[in-house]
């Protein structure tokens, strides 16, 4: 199954890249899903899991925000809520009938503003080990976030080191999660690479990221919300994770929260199966958010 590439053009002048999953004629028509990535990746680390779907039936878009991929790359608009309305967009454009739409990390998190802000256009939202990332907790001051968090200094590195690291660190990733993770990266003509987000969008995403208050609009969400959490065993972060995500369920009107142990944050892209049968039954399954939220353990 390939997808077909087309470009959304927002009335800023932001042109989107979106792939489109279409799936088999045979299927029954199913809820569309709407997929998008977190900070300084890309669309093509849900392929697999886009891929999955639409064998399931369900018509699939992933999306390149700004600033990202084959997106626009614009010096301003990179807020959460500016890309929540830049989502908005594109499923209005598209003619979507009230997709469900999942983000990861920094797009769950987007992706919660866009349930908040519009939630007229989607039928559900689930927030892959995102949604719930609020940064004001951990640094008070955007000072201490800008030290702590900026990216490595990765422009002009061999590819041929980047593709190692990249086979080493996820050796136990299907191929094109591997192919997605280098698709963050442009190989220039000398054979180093340059990310496609560049530095100073980064911090501009992670300034955003930062001034979002996830905690202040739980409990505004009209729309179902599945939150799904990736973690290590004997992990003290994990605990933490369990403390904030047990918090967002009980401001979230209607929630649920399914955990992968052990699992990478792009879990996504490690377990795209799992993740694209979990999402299917949210959509499909009668009562699935009125069962008890899942104890983590290993994905399946």
């Amino acid at each position: 199954m390939t997808p077909t590439a087309s470009f959304v053009s927002l009335p800023s002048g932001v042109a989107l890249h979106t792939l489109h999953w279409q799936p088999p004629n045979h299927t029954e028509p199913r809820t569309p899903w709407v997929l998008t990535h977190g900070l300084a990746s890309n669309a093509r680390l849900w392929d697999g899991a886009a891929r999955r779907l639409a064998h399931h039936g369900h018509p699939v878009v992933t999306v390149d925000q700004r600033g990202h991929g084959q997106s626009s790359k614009p010096e301003i608009g990179y807020d959460v809520a500016t890309c929540a309305d830049d989502l908005a967009f594109l499923i209005s454009e598209l003619g979507l009938k009230n997709p469900a739409v999942a983000g990861q990390s920094w797009g769950g998190n987007v992706v919660l503003e866009l349930a908040h802000r519009h939630p007229e256009l989607v039928a559900q939202i689930c927030c892959v080990d995102g949604g719930f990332i609020d940064l004001q907790s951990q640094f008070p001051t955007w000072e201490e976030c800008e030290i702590s968090l900026a990216p490595p200094a990765l422009l002009g590195t061999p590819a041929a080191e980047v593709e190692a690291w990249i086979a080493r660190s996820t050796a136990d990733w299907p191929e094109e999660g591997r192919a997605g993770t280098l698709s963050n990266f442009e190989i220039q003509p000398d054979g180093t690479i340059a990310p496609l987000l560049t530095f100073d969008r980064h911090m501009a995403v992670l300034r955003g990221l930062w001034e979002h208050r996830p905690f202040e609009i739980f409990g505004a969400i009209e729309v179902p919300a599945l939150l799904i959490a990736a973690g290590e065993h004997n992990d003290p972060r994990t605990e933490d994770r369990e403390r904030t995500i047990a918090r967002a369920l009980s401001l979230l009107p209607t929630g649920r929260a399914e955990w992968f142990i052990p699992a990478h944050h792009d879990v996504h892209a490690q377990h795209p199966a799992a993740v694209a049968d979990l999402l299917h039954r949210a959509v499909t399954r009668p009562g699935f958010y009125h069962r008890p939220s899942a104890t983590p353990e290993a994905p399946k």
